[in-house]
């Protein structure tokens, strides 16, 4: 596999992963085993059916759990231990066996850009899932599936419009990013207010003839029998 090559499976193996991991590796297993992706030896496990049904399994149940709102951010949440590391194994196992600094390089660009769009996922769901209606739940969770599966087979049928529709992707990252960032920390404000303002104890005004203070006569001496 030629460099351009093997970098725009890279980029493009970490960017897919950070959407949609069980995805990405099932549609790169597919496009394997078919002939119309050649991967390098390092990503050929991925074409074992085994690897391909494992896959197609887990993708089936992160398609249930991204439908529901709350499960969908929970489910971002405990994989954000597992998209970030499976990305970048993903990126360093498409350069191939290349030198230490190159592999590396290809590790951190390749977590860098996982952590990047699983971000902006898990940021825009947190979002989404304070509207009361489903469907932009469900919406948002179709487009990523087709934005994970048809940006990989792009790979395969023309790498260069791949790698422009990418620059698009992150330049639009880098502008949305913080906008999640301060609407979920608004959120969070709003939220926090909530819970102080329900948490909040009455004040209790004495009255005068209550006070703590207040002179209390001894009982009277009890008389000797």
């Amino acid at each position: 596999m030629e460099l351009s090559a093997a970098i725009t499976l890279a980029l493009g193996a970490a960017w897919a992963s950070g959407l949609n991991l069980y995805a990405a590796v099932a549609t790169l297993g597919l496009l394997g085993v078919t002939g119309n992706l050649d991967l390098p030896p390092d990503l050929q496990i991925l074409q074992h059916p085994i690897v391909i049904a494992a896959a197609g399994f887990m993708y089936f149940v992160e398609f249930v759990a991204d439908k529901v709102p709350g499960v969908d951010s929970t489910w971002d949440t405990l994989h954000t231990f597992i998209r970030i590391p499976a990305g970048a194994a993903l990126a360093a196992g498409a350069v191939g066996d290349v030198s230490t600094p190159v592999q590396l390089a290809a590790i951190l660009l390749g977590g860098g850009v996982t952590a990047g769009t699983h971000a902006l996922k898990a940021g825009s769901r947190i979002l989404i899932n304070t509207s009361p209606e489903p469907f932009s739940n469900w919406g948002a969770s179709v487009v990523e599936d087709g934005l994970v599966i048809g940006g990989v087979t792009l790979i395969a049928l023309n790498p260069t419009i791949f790698l422009i529709l990418l620059g698009i992707f992150v330049a639009i990252a880098i502008w949305l990013l913080p906008k999640i960032v301060r609407g979920i920390k608004r959120l969070w404000d709003k939220l926090y207010n909530l819970v102080r303002r329900d948490q909040k104890v009455p004040k209790i005004t004495l009255r005068p003839g209550n006070s703590d203070n207040q002179k209390v006569d001894p009982p009277p001496p009890i008389a000797p029998r």
